[in-house]
């Protein structure tokens, strides 16, 4: 299907010069129109009247909290799923992009093979043309004008499929994504690591020839670098996005519209996340105001029939009766289950110097980490540890905590320090047990109902406090990591990636709840908008070295962006 807008443009006579016609307005294409959209299994409904319509060079971010159906959206926009009731049309011969999320890289043996992946029917018939030119050379005057003819169609076909482009495709969006495309022809698939994996199935989706790319948290496995040359290349390449994200930075930075996924239903917004937001509290608030005042109406209407439904002025007050009864009642705003409840508390003060690192050496077999890193972490620093994917991050927080020795060096942790890990893998959840055993082992002298109001808290009502956190989902386990870690009552927080599995709504809580935390926190991120909101300090790697900057996280990247372009 295809739709066209039309709009009023006006063009004064000043502005215009003399002889020059104004350029006409070109409508949009619309994509993909999605109306009314429903979506059940069995008796459960999982949403209803999403709508909302892509026109050729939007880019839409789809956000709401976890489990509200943003990736179910996409298998109805790949026809996946058929919705339960409403209708989805898409202009024809319309070409989507979906990440394969099993990154199984069938039929590819290298990297650059994975990366390629859609256009084998391309690189096939390139291997074709290239045997053709051999035979060509081969039959030298035996050559037949048949033989020509079919040589040059397939030349035609190839160029027209975009052959003599996707080469240099390929090795920019591998190169963007942080791998070496020369290095990307030999390297083996197998040898990938799983964020490796994500980041070369997100490759072959950009290289994909698409009309729409439909990214699911692209940015998940990606660090600052990759993440900005991501924006950076959608913006340049003017793709027709939609995006489920819960990175704000980045949907900043890409998008021109957001779908709402609420209370099982959808809004529509015009702008990225940040023009958002104060769109979406004017709106509630101006329901609201329509609520009380029609509330308002129909008191002062009831007030008058139940005075003078007997009397006088019966006649019209039954007439006003039969009104109220035809009128369409407004309905609250929608509102979604409430985000968790989080607070840390601290047992106690603790010292000035926190943790004290000198001369410290990282290292991993084969390889360096950290080389001859000196500094003190302080009461109330809030640091950014900050570098590429595999620049060893956890490993430096393993071996601050203790868990792995230095390779040379010390680190002296203060005496009167507690420290509470929220690791990245949530390895440390003991899978076969409950929730609420987990948190009745930490507070034995608690009651059932104390178990159960601390697990409300951050969510989890009813019987699913008997759960074994095997079931949970990521963004249950995060809530569950976090649950646990509040009871520690820590003076020292290592929080390595916390935002992966949560949703905006409850990364705002846990800025909130970091917000007044009185302690220190030592913090792993790649998502921008939360560091600028809590980090007071950085280090980065550069290399093998960490390097402090005493600052807030966007004074150090505006530091840094001085930094790039003086060294151009």
């Amino acid at each position: 299907m295809e739709v066209l807008f039309t709009r009023e443009v006006s063009f004064t006579h000043a502005g215009t010069p003399s002889g020059v016609l104004p350029v006409p307005f070109q409508p949009s294409v619309t994509l993909l129109s999605v109306s009314n959209v429903g979506l059940s299994f069995g008796a459960t409904e999982l949403f209803k009247n999403i709508t909302f319509t892509v026109a050729d060079g939007e880019r839409w971010g789809i956000i709401g909290r976890n489990g509200a159906g943003k990736s179910s959206i996409f298998k109805i926009i790949t026809g996946e799923y058929e919705p339960t009731v409403g209708s989805v049309a898409r202009k024809p011969g319309l070409r989507h992009a979906l990440l394969d999320q099993h990154r199984a890289f069938e039929g590819a043996t290298t990297v650059w093979e994975a990366g390629a992946a859609a256009w084998r029917d391309v690189i096939d018939l390139e291997k074709h043309i290239a045997q053709q030119a051999m035979q060509l050379g081969e039959m030298s005057e035996r050559v037949t004008d048949e033989f020509l003819e079919r040589f040059g169609r397939d030349q035609e076909r190839f160029a027209d499929l975009g052959g003599y482009e996707y080469h240099s495709r390929v090795d920019a969006v591998l190169q963007g994504l942080g791998f070496d495309a020369e290095e990307s022809k030999t390297r083996l698939v197998q040898t990938l690591s799983g964020g490796e994996r994500g980041r070369v199935g997100l490759a072959a989706q950009l290289i994909a020839p698409a009309d729409l790319l439909l990214l699911d948290e692209p940015t998940n496995h990606l660090d600052l670098d990759t993440t900005t040359w991501l924006q950076e290349w959608l913006g340049e390449a003017k793709e027709t996005v939609i995006v489920v994200s819960h990175d704000r930075a980045f949907m900043d930075a890409v998008c021109t519209n957001i779908v709402h996924i609420e209370a099982k239903t959808s809004e529509s917004y015009k702008g990225n996340y940040s023009q958002f937001v104060p769109q979406r509290a004017e709106r509630r608030l101006t329901r609201e105001r329509e609520l009380e005042k029609q509330r308002a109406y129909v008191k002062k209407e009831e007030e008058y029939i139940r005075r003078n439904l007997a009397g006088v002025n019966s006649f019209q007050a039954k007439g006003k009766r039969k009104r109220l009864e035809r009128l369409p009642r407004l309905a609250p705003p929608p509102g979604d289950p409430a985000a968790m409840s989080l607070r840390f508390d601290v047992s106690e003060r603790g010292g000035d110097q926190v943790t004290t690192m000198k001369d410290l050496r990282v290292e991993v077999p084969g390889r360096v980490l950290v080389e001859d890193f000196t500094a003190v972490l302080r009461r109330n620093d809030f640091v950014a540890l900050v570098g590429p994917n595999g620049a060893g991050k956890s490993s430096f927080i393993a071996t601050i905590l203790g868990d792995r020795t230095p390779a040379h060096g010390e680190v002296r942790v203060g005496g009167s320090i507690t420290p509470a890990w929220f690791r990245q893998d949530l390895s440390d959840l003991p899978l076969r047990k409950s929730l609420a055993d987990v948190i009745q082992e930490h507070r034995p002298t608690w009651s059932r109902g104390a178990v159960q109001n601390h697990l409300g808290a951050f969510g989890f009502s009813g019987d699913e406090v008997f759960r074994e956190i095997s079931t949970l989902s990521g963004g249950e386990r995060a809530r569950m990591a976090l649950a646990r870690m509040t009871l520690a009552r820590a003076n020292l927080l290592v929080l390595d990636e916390p935002t992966n599995h949560l949703d905006v709504e409850n990364i705002e809580v846990l800025e909130d709840a970091l917000d007044e935390y009185e302690g220190t926190v030592l913090l792993v991120s790649h998502d921008r908008a939360f560091l600028r909101q809590v980090a007071t300090r950085v280090w980065s790697f550069e290399g093998n070295r960490l390097v402090d900057f005493d600052g807030p996280f966007d004074e150090w990247e505006a530091d840094r962006a001085r930094r790039s372009v003086g060294k151009r």
